[in-house]
């Protein structure tokens, strides 16, 4: 697919003091854009300085991946938070991190909402609303990054943010073209040959097979690899080769 060029994502930064968790330098090497923790789920700051110099290195793009303030829970449990707090906590993360990128000689590009709180700005309007609005408060600029047809992007874009939709390499759909819910058997994907099989699939169709069968339309710019899965270099790798073999090129979307 000669022409054809997609963004390649994954989210890092997430080892905690003593603790690692995936090889952040191997990813690195492989995608061309990096959602980076920011505290509230995972990554301390020396983590996540260290992750931002790396990125800078490689020339990948950095992002701030923001979460509820959720360490114990890695920020996959829904938090009830009032709409303004949660944009103080939003703020206050990629604030953070917009530091961090700085210092190592680059700069944030965009915010992605982590676990519980990606899939609560779907469809929680006031939850999204807060997120946007924390975004659009601190850097009109910055893009932000998630699930087509959501009231996050309806937020965003009221506010004149750009929304860059994303599809997932190694995550179930249902037939609405919703993320299956990680309680749900067979919602992680861990075959990097049938991962890497499908994401050609997705680029060249637009479209992906639901968890049931079913035949689900899908828009992005970008795909995500998630870097905590096991095996997750292996899926990265598998699915840069697979495109690149049919001539589909990975390059940023900011």
């Amino acid at each position: 697919m000669p022409g054809v060029s997609v963004d390649l994502n994954a989210d890092l930064g997430e080892g905690f003091g003593v603790w690692t968790l995936g090889d952040d330098d191997a990813m690195l090497d492989l995608v061309t854009s990096a959602n980076i923790a920011c505290g509230f789920h995972a990554g301390d700051a020396a983590t996540l300085a260290r992750t931002c110099r790396a990125a800078a290195e490689r020339g990948v793009r950095i992002g701030a991946q923001v979460s509820y303030r959720d360490l114990e829970g890695f920020g996959r449990r829904f938090i009830d938070i009032p709409p303004d707090e949660l944009t103080a906590d939003v703020i206050y993360q990629i604030g953070a991190l917009q530091a961090l990128a700085r210092v190592a000689g680059t700069a944030l590009k965009y915010v992605k909402p982590h676990g519980a709180l990606y899939n609560s700005v779907v469809d929680h309007r006031e939850q999204a609303r807060a997120v946007a609005a924390a975004v659009h408060a601190l850097d009109p600029g910055l893009a932000v990054l998630g699930l087509n047809d959501s009231v996050f992007f309806d937020e965003a874009q009221r506010l004149g943010l750009r929304t860059v939709p994303e599809a997932f390499a190694d995550r179930a759909y249902t037939s609405a073209g919703r993320l299956v819910s990680r309680r749900e058997r067979d919602a992680v994907l861990h075959d990097p040959t049938a991962i890497a099989d499908r994401v050609l699939s997705m680029v060249s169709a637009r479209q992906v097979t639901s968890i049931d069968g079913a035949t689900v339309p899908i828009t992005f710019e970008s795909i995500c690899v998630h870097g905590d899965s096991p095996g997750a270099v292996q899926i990265a790798r598998a699915v840069r080769d697979r495109l690149a073999t049919d001539g589909v090129s990975l390059e940023p979307f900011s």
